[in-house]
């Protein structure tokens, strides 16, 4: 399977009641949010753009709702009880709009947050904290079978993919701080495949997007160092997007979309 290459992707739009999670500028993080969904049409990439849910405001950050790989989605089990709602209609726009077959996790103990979920194309390694616990890592490895899948403690109120994501095949984007740098210790212990690193200087540009041989990151504005260091050591095309306003309540850019490829021949279960 070509790594990170996507097809289709799932938004959901901004509910006024984000507002209640703090402060935030609404006309800005829809904004930003409009600026991810154009990104998206310039990839070609299909998408579905959910209603906002007044009753969840959380409902944009669809990357915690499921985990997608290989034509199957994983549907997630957050922590937060309000987020049940949202597991439903996450489930119904796979299954019916986009025709994906689901995995569901049967033990009732587990947690997963999918923003705690790294795939770097050869395995995945799930990241335990307050988000996400043992259980939902096995939930993880039981539904893709065919990759390694590594457990990795991450600081209590860090989510993974705050702190580790992919920025090219076989490159890790990591932040300079204290907890981003444990986490890739880790990572780099229980590893099965040999990964390059590109640290950035601020913690709040590790969160990048690899797409369709482009590197998507945080605007300079936000991320000045962290920008610098992706100009002068990607070699590859990266684009920009203006993340400010989302960021306050996610990680940032991944939260925002869930990406998804579909095969030519979907996987039966």
């Amino acid at each position: 399977m070509p790594l990170h290459r996507y097809t289709h992707a799932v938004l959901c739009r901004i509910p006024n009641s984000i507002q209640t999670k703090g402060e935030v500028m609404l006309d800005e993080a829809r904004d930003q949010h409009a600026e991810l969904a154009q990104l998206l049409r310039d990839f070609d990439i299909d998408f579905v753009e959910m209603p906002a849910d007044e009753d969840s405001p959380d409902c944009a950050f669809v990357e915690d709702i499921a985990v997608v790989c290989n034509g199957v989605a994983l549907i997630a089990r957050p922590s937060d009880p309000s987020r049940i709602k949202e597991i439903e209609t996450i489930r119904a726009v796979l299954k019916k709009e986009l025709e994906i077959p689901l995995v569901e996790i049967a033990d009732k103990n587990a947690r997963l947050d999918g923003g705690d979920v790294l795939f770097t194309g050869r395995e995945f390694f799930v990241g335990l904290s307050e988000f996400t616990n043992e259980a939902g890592a096995r939930a993880v490895a039981a539904a893709f079978p065919e990759y390694p899948c590594v457990p990795i403690k991450v600081a209590e109120k860090k989510r993974l993919k705050g702190l580790v994501t992919m920025a090219g095949p076989d490159v890790m984007c990591v932040g300079a701080g204290k907890d981003s740098r444990e986490a890739l210790k880790r990572i780099e212990r229980e590893a099965t495949y040999t990964y390059q690193t590109l640290t950035v200087p601020e913690d709040s540009a590790a969160n990048v997007i690899y797409l369709n041989g482009t590197l998507i990151h945080r605007h300079e504005d936000e991320i000045p160092a962290s920008s610098k260091v992706f100009a002068e050591k990607v070699e590859f095309p990266t684009k920009s997007l203006r993340m400010s306003e989302l960021a306050k309540f996610s990680l940032g850019l991944s939260s925002c979309c869930l990406l998804v490829r579909k095969p030519k021949h979907i996987r039966s279960l």
